[in-house]
């Protein structure tokens, strides 16, 4: 197993307990600190011996890959889009599609290694706050690992396709008055009194995890580091664990550039770009935080202050777009590349849109763009925003009349 231990990410101190989520002295966030003297003796073709996914790069990662709980995570496409470049006017774009893990989305990433680390400290039961794909994903690894699982959502704003896959899974399904600040409190409240392993991302074993979408991107891109990569921010997991993931692979000497970190919200709920905007390092928590996309209506981000910080450190960017803003890009990476997201992945490609008009993103940039979820997951969104089926007779006439041939 990769050597490695538990630090809190804002004092420095170590922390021993491997069941606490935050740091015992102030209270800060935790970050596992790994060991990578061993892997500056290796180079990146050795770890192409494992097939594309999350445990190629066991070496970076703090479980034993004897104790993996894995449904083939990862390996996920990274597709040239050359229409949708063509149509935002960009040289170079590609989208990174996480929808395509087992269970739809990104979250898999993280779950296999919390999950094995949970299995590692012999854990009986698991449990997260969720906005629909860390209970789905978190339910299925619980199933694979033969543990008991209660998923904590806010009640009513859960997206039908994630709330399906929760309970299809075997998880305990609580739907809590409230929203996900309110959720992920009361399941916190269960970690804290040891009653369940909490496998939010505040749990520092799941970043690791989500670190892998970065080390496949720039493995699929043979090690040529893209410009800017472009994200979906909600509870900010993933935008910190792929900072983290640079800071690993600079330090090992596989990398020497850094590709610029930029984060969008929805308008809704943006408490980070607001704190961008206003150059703050820290942000406001929003109360009632509202948007279409389900997976980033989030207020208070755990891993918010992170999140500024690796877009700060890499020289990146935080803005907002609008729902409407965020079906009409979704549609776009339909109908130009066939990739089908759901509404908080397609904010990814609002950004970029937007970007580029403002002129923050130069037109000749190497932009990649990580969609983070599968479209199946919201099919209502998808539905309320295309047109209707078109009424039509059992004729040829009227198939040729409909398609004016």
């Amino acid at each position: 197993m990769t050597v490695h231990k538990i630090v809190c990410w804002d004092c420095g101190a170590d922390v021993n307990d491997p069941y606490v989520n935050t740091c015992p002295k102030c209270g800060g966030l935790l970050s596992v600190k790994i060991d990578l003297e061993p892997i500056k003796e290796m180079k990146p073709k050795d770890l192409r011996k494992e097939p594309l996914g999350v445990w190629r790069y066991a070496p970076f990662l703090p479980v034993d890959p004897a104790n993996k709980v894995s449904i083939q995570e990862g390996g996920t496409p990274l597709y040239k889009t050359c229409r949708l470049a063509e149509e935002v006017g960009l040289s170079r774009a590609y989208v990174k599609f996480d929808g395509l893990n087992p269970t739809g989305s990104f979250k898999d990433r993280g779950m296999t290694v919390g999950v094995s680390r949970a299995k590692e400290l012999g854990a009986k039961i698991v449990g997260c706050a969720s906005t629909g794909n860390t209970s789905a994903s978190l339910a299925a690894y619980a199933a694979k690992a033969d543990m008991k699982c209660a998923v904590f959502l806010p009640s009513g704003k859960v997206a039908a396709g994630k709330l399906a896959q929760a309970l299809f899974y075997g998880a305990k399904v609580l739907s809590v008055d409230g929203n996900f600040d309110e959720a992920l409190d009361l399941a916190r409240k269960m970690a804290d009194a040891r009653k369940l392993y909490l496998l939010n991302s505040i749990n520092p074993y799941r970043p690791e995890g989500q670190k892998s979408v970065l080390f496949e991107i720039i493995d699929q891109l043979e090690y040529d580091v893209p410009d800017r990569i472009i994200l979906p921010v909600g509870n900010a997991g993933n935008i910190s664990a792929i900072h983290k993931a640079i800071q690993e692979l600079k330090e090992v000497g596989w990398i020497d550039k850094v590709p610029m970190l930029t984060g969008i919200q929805a308008a809704g709920a943006a408490p980070i770009a607001k704190a961008f905007d206003a150059e703050k390092i820290d942000f406001i928590p929003e109360d009632h935080p509202e948007t279409i996309a389900t997976a980033i209506r989030i207020g208070n981000p755990v891993s918010g202050r992170k999140a500024l910080r690796a877009i700060y450190d890499t020289g990146g960017y935080s803005t907002t777009v609008t729902d409407e803003e965020i079906v009409d890009s979704q549609r776009l990476l339909g109908k130009t590349e066939g990739v089908c997201v759901e509404p908080a992945s397609a904010a990814s490609i609002a950004g970029l849109r937007k970007l580029i008009s403002a002129g923050v993103i130069d037109r000749d940039e190497k932009v990649v763009c990580i969609c983070t979820g599968n479209g199946l997951k919201d099919p209502d969104t998808i539905i309320k925003s295309s047109p209707s089926p078109i009424p039509c007779k059992n004729s040829v006439e009227e198939v040729e009349r409909i398609l004016s041939l």
